[in-house]
């Protein structure tokens, strides 16, 4: 069982988050230990395994990216290694930039600004990508899909600088 079939809903990038969380909510009510504890060591043990499998499922289909990812595998997409190298060498030069611009941050005269203006460009940046993939997978065909995997890896990079810029974030405003 896949977890779209888990939790009753059509294989589709757009998810209903509220639904999909009071499914889970559902799911793990039935499936909760104390519904268990005269139970058989095996339906404990089942029902322990179900509840993984429900939190697995939860957690893929709530966050975009690995449902994305999730997606494509369901549609046999051959997904590259992430240390395989891109052939887009104008992403990889935007990355550098972007990396730099991160880089200057901590030595901006105004850092409060520059923390700002970095949070908006990676904002912006990722919710471009977000929406051409996501378009992709509707599209739901050989040559869109092979560029939804694509743009999933760029995404992955642009949630990588994202930590970095929280990382930022917390050495230059805590106090």
């Amino acid at each position: 069982m896949n977890y779209f079939q888990l939790f009753a809903i059509e294989i589709n990038f757009d998810v209903d988050l509220n639904q999909l969380s009071q499914t889970y909510q559902t799911l793990q009510k039935a499936v909760h230990p104390d519904r268990f504890a005269h139970a058989s060591s095996q339906e404990q043990l089942l029902a322990v395994q179900k509840s993984a499998e429900i939190n697995d499922g939860y957690q893929t289909l709530k966050q975009p990216i690995k449902r994305a990812e999730y997606i494509l595998k369901l549609r046999d997409v051959d997904m590259p290694d992430e240390q395989q190298s891109f052939s887009d060498t104008s992403f990889l030069m935007q990355q550098m930039e972007l990396r730099e611009m991160l880089g200057e941050v901590k030595f901006a005269a105004d850092s409060e600004l520059a923390f700002n203006n970095a949070q908006q460009v990676l904002t912006e940046e990722y919710q471009q990508l977000l929406a051409e993939m996501q378009q992709q997978i509707a599209e739901n065909n050989a040559q869109a899909n092979a560029l939804a995997c694509d743009n999933l890896r760029k995404l992955k990079f642009y949630q990588k600088l994202n930590i970095e810029l929280e990382r930022i974030e917390d050495s230059l405003f805590d106090d």
